[in-house]
């Protein structure tokens, strides 16, 4: 089979259809990583620790200038970009969080939800299985799949443009109703049901439900208490005369800068080629995108190597801060004419500008 050329997703075929031949880059580039003299799957708990704790120190001092600054002062507008990027950068870690091991790891994802994912209203069990089925090949690139650009916004439909950005814009109201209304969830069975299901997933795609196993029921309760204190505390501080009106302007404006950075990385994730149908693995593959280069746009959105993300997609559980060595590995041994290679984009604009704008 010939490799589809840069940005082009092969059709959606039977993978018990698939010979040998037509899988056997994939395969190659497994065998590479697993030969490899290097154990690329080795989890450093220093690295992890230190890219937390130094983004939480950065965002924190930052968020505390911005917010404790008189309203349109200098130094609350130098600090905004300031805590927007470090928050957007420790809060890149539930990524990382939700590829650890169940039993990995365990005080630092404690932590990071604590410290982090409370604070920011965006605690990884919420992110967690909703991942995990984006990579599934059950929901990839189909309508349910919760991150694929494609189910939330049609590239060169300014309407759909529109609507999308709307969608960010009010992302951090839903997200701060969704957990100051925690103790009406428990009303009536139907509706924490429905909360479940369809209100406890960090997803734009109205689309997705939560399959849910007791596990997850556990995890969501877990965090939701003090989620909901932490939002509760929000109007509570302010009517309490302790902290100004202007503080719910100021962390609307910090949580809709940190989402849009989000959103802007997510756009050139992937292609976004497919028709809805579920498709094999190397389609998979070849509809996701490495970023090797070091551009400003690039290394803005993509922190902590995941710039990698048709490795990644390849690997879900190799760590994040390996990707680029193993990446570097793949590129100096497979040949020449390996597939893997053409997953390597020019920066961000290249793919961003192809899902914004349409393949016209």
């Amino acid at each position: 089979m010939t490799a589809a050329s840069p940005g082009t997703m092969p059709q959606p075929t039977d993978s018990a259809s698939l010979s040998e031949e037509e899988v056997a880059w994939i395969s190659e580039v497994r065998r590479t990583i697993r030969d490899a003299d290097t154990d690329f799957f080795a989890v450093s708990p220093v690295r992890y620790w230190i890219d937390f704790l130094v983004s939480l120190v950065a965002a924190y001092l930052a968020a505390a200038v911005y917010l404790s600054y008189p309203f349109g002062s200098w130094q609350q507008l130098v600090a905004f970009p300031i805590a927007a990027f470090w928050l957007y950068r420790m809060g890149s870690l539930i990524h990382e969080v939700c590829h650890l091991g169940a039993h990995e790891m365990a005080a630092f994802k404690v932590a990071w939800n604590l410290l982090g994912g409370v604070m920011t209203l965006t605690p990884s069990p919420f992110f967690t299985r909703h991942h995990r089925d984006h990579h599934s090949r059950r929901f990839y690139g189909t309508p349910e799949d919760p991150e694929y650009v494609a189910n939330v916004m049609e590239g060169g439909n300014a309407a759909s443009i529109v609507g999308y950005t709307l969608h960010v814009l009010a992302f951090p109201v839903l997200v701060f109703l969704r957990f100051l209304l925690v103790p009406l969830t428990f009303i009536h069975p139907a509706v924490r049901e429905w909360t479940l299901r369809k209100a406890s997933a960090l997803t734009l795609n109205r689309r997705y439900e939560r399959k849910l196993t007791p596990a997850d029921r556990r995890a969501i309760l877990a965090v939701e208490i003090p989620c909901f204190v932490r939002a509760a505390l929000i109007p509570g501080l302010i009517l309490a005369g302790l902290n100004p009106w202007t503080r719910i302007p100021l962390l609307y404006a910090l949580a809709v800068a940190t989402v849009m950075l989000n959103q802007m990385r997510q756009l050139a994730d992937h292609h976004f080629e497919g028709d809805g149908s579920r498709v094999d693995m190397e389609s998979h593959i070849l509809d996701s995108c490495n970023f090797t280069s070091n551009d400003p746009l690039t290394l803005l959105f993509f922190p902590f190597s995941i710039r990698y993300h048709a490795l990644h997609h390849l690997f879900p559980s190799m760590p994040y801060h390996n990707l680029k060595k193993a990446h570097e590995h793949l590129a100096a041994t497979l040949p020449a004419d390996s597939p893997y290679h053409l997953l390597d984009r020019p920066g961000w604009w290249s793919v961003a500008r192809r899902t914004l704008l349409g393949s016209a």
